[in-house]
């Protein structure tokens, strides 16, 4: 599927497992229809929400493969291909592309980072070997480094490099980046606090966790502004803030999952080193989503 023109909302899916541990594919597809039936315009598998890092090869396949089966190119699909080791990014990007995702999420490298040039040619080894658009990852808070204006500049001009996501939750950034959007080079937020001005600043969208449990506020946010109701989608931004600091009160995917599982869309089930919400943030999120209206 062409995703070139892909704008809105795009959910960052999460990985539902069973009490054993295995993936709960029943629950998966249940989630792609939950999000087919409420408008979202994207799905991003295997990213940070999805517990990527905890899975194995094979799994990573399989959950592509299951999302891209139920999907059935009504919406694209984007498949997380990050690894701070680039010949591995490189492998699970080939993989995926053989599955038949429409497009690859690709990270900077993490823990062992890298210098200027490392980086810029981290992400150009994938971007040369693949024909499906790409989105580049910036979230210096969980990689430790930064893709710079200098590298931004240089790989918006890649045919492959499609988007952006911009989780630095830094404005002063994203201004930076909208420096270099372009039709052919996009920009979505990372962060789902700040989608609104970042979509005034050029950005397409979002890549969303908040969506993964209000996929119809979050689309029909997204939609507004870009229809030119900017008022409209100023005000579901402001309206949904507690509900979306509630789903990021301890680290993601922990609360995101809680959330479905109140909802009844999943296990509340995790791999180590994740593990439960305490108390204090289940609270606090269950009377955030009742204040959203997602629970009675």
């Amino acid at each position: 599927m062409d995703m070139t023109n892909l704008t809105g909302s795009i959910v960052a899916l999460v990985t539902p497992f069973a009490e054993d541990g295995s993936i709960d594919f029943a629950a998966l597809e249940r989630l792609v229809d939950f999000h087919l039936e409420s408008g979202t315009d994207g799905i991003l598998v295997l990213g940070t929400t999805g517990e990527s890092s905890t899975m194995t090869d094979d799994e990573d396949l399989e959950v592509a493969r299951c999302v891209v089966e139920r999907v059935a190119g009504r919406v694209p699909v984007i498949g997380g291909a990050g690894s701070n080791a680039t010949f591995e990014s490189e492998r699970k990007a080939a993989g995926l592309v053989r599955i038949g995702v429409d497009g690859l999420l690709l990270i900077t490298p993490y823990y062992n980072k890298s210098n200027e040039e490392g980086i810029y040619r981290h992400f150009t080894a994938v971007l040369d070997k693949v024909d499906v658009p790409c989105v580049l990852y910036n979230i210096p808070g969980r990689t430790g480094c930064s893709i710079s204006e200098k590298n931004l500049a240089r790989l918006a001009e890649h045919p492959n490099a499609w988007a952006i996501k911009e989780a630095s939750g830094s404005i002063e950034y994203a201004t930076m980046v909208a420096r270099y959007l372009s039709d052919d080079f996009r920009m979505f937020s990372g962060n789902d606090d700040i989608v609104v001005p970042l979509m005034s600043l050029g950005a397409s969208g979002v890549i969303s966790v908040w969506a993964d449990v209000a996929p119809a506020t979050v689309h029909e946010m997204c939609a507004r502004f870009l229809a030119g109701d900017v008022a409209g989608a100023r005000q579901l931004q402001l309206d949904n803030l507690e509900l979306v600091h509630a789903l990021f009160c301890e680290v993601n995917p922990i609360p995101v999952k809680c959330a479905l599982a109140e909802m009844g869309l999943i296990g509340e089930n995790y791999r180590l080193p994740l593990w439960k919400i305490s108390d204090a943030g289940r609270e606090r999120l269950l009377a955030a989503m009742r204040g959203a209206g997602l629970l009675g």
